[in-house]
């Protein structure tokens, strides 16, 4: 009988995968706060083999609904996802002022 910990175990509903897979690829493409450079640094694919990647391994309604959403968020770039969060700060301190 195995015994029970007392540490408590969180249970993620999507883990993380193992980096070296193309999944996390897939995983990473997917997270809003993960840009493309950080997976060029990781991974050393850029973002248009990143598409390639998406592309092939998901449903094509998956994928324009993926192209869609990076497309508009402009997050998945650094110097972009920078910009928005100034941008979100100075908007922040403008209305707590009034």
């Amino acid at each position: 009988m195995k015994k029970k910990s007392f540490i408590p175990q969180t249970k993620v509903k999507n883990p993380e995968p193992n980096i070296k897979d193309e999944n996390w690829i897939i995983w990473a493409g997917w997270a809003d706060r993960i840009t493309f450079e950080e997976i060029k640094e990781k991974t050393g694919k850029n973002e248009s083999e990143v598409i390639k990647i998406m592309r092939k391994n998901l449903r094509p309604s998956s994928f324009r609904l993926w192209r869609k959403r990076v497309h508009n968020k402009s997050i998945k770039h650094r110097k972009k996802f920078k910009l928005s969060r100034k941008k979100m700060v100075k908007k922040i301190k403008i209305d707590h002022m009034y």
